[in-house]
């Protein structure tokens, strides 16, 4: 486990945790966090539209850790190859001293304005320990809110060779809130060719 830049993170209410950690193999081996759109990069946009009320922002990547040290702290995975983004947040999970993160993936810019506290919300109302957004078609799982005592489930869930995010919300006390009629702030960019060449207000 590498943090980057930060040698100590301090207590915060909420961690906001960007995955871009990625090989972006489906973008040529691009970066995709750092490809830029309407200007600046995707990372950018994200960075963007946290909510306010965010004291804290880390940024789990593997490569180019310069450049996302301009935005936020970096942290870098413990697992070699990109093992996926479990791998990301349980390196994240090993820092962050905040009760909560919540984590967003770097390949959508237009994450919902009131992410936080719809997941927030949710995750009180059912007393869960984890709580992922719902778009009205099916469970956007990397935009989540996270208790961070979940490190130590996720590290057995590793360690098992387990990868599948899904999977691990199964065994977990999780909920999900629902964001039915939003589901364009979930579009995310695989490929070059899905930006769309002007940007929307959503």
């Amino acid at each position: 486990m590498t943090l980057n830049r930060a040698k100590e993170l301090h207590s915060k209410s909420v961690t906001a945790l960007v995955l871009a950690g990625g090989a972006g193999r489906r973008m040529n081996g691009q970066d995709k966090g750092l490809i830029k759109w309407q200007s600046k990069p995707l990372i950018a946009h994200i960075i963007d539209r946290l909510p306010e009320n965010i004291e804290q922002i880390l940024i789990s990547c593997n490569r180019n850790i310069n450049q996302y040290q301009a935005y936020a702290n970096t942290v870098s995975d413990e697992l070699a190859n990109y093992q996926g983004p479990l791998a990301g947040i349980y390196a994240a999970l090993q820092l962050i001293t905040s009760e909560q993160v919540l984590v967003l993936p770097c390949d959508s810019p237009y994450p919902p304005k009131d992410l936080l506290c719809k997941l927030s919300k949710q995750l009180s109302i059912d007393n869960a320990d984890a709580c992922y957004a719902y778009d009205g078609d099916r469970g956007q799982y990397l935009f989540a809110l996270l208790k961070t005592e979940l490190k130590t489930s996720l590290g057995t869930y590793l360690k098992e060779g387990g990868r599948s995010v899904n999977q691990w919300y199964q065994q977990l006390n999780c909920t999900q809130a629902n964001f039915s009629g939003q589901a364009n702030n979930f579009i995310n960019f695989n490929q070059l060719s899905d930006l769309p060449a002007q940007q929307q207000d959503f």
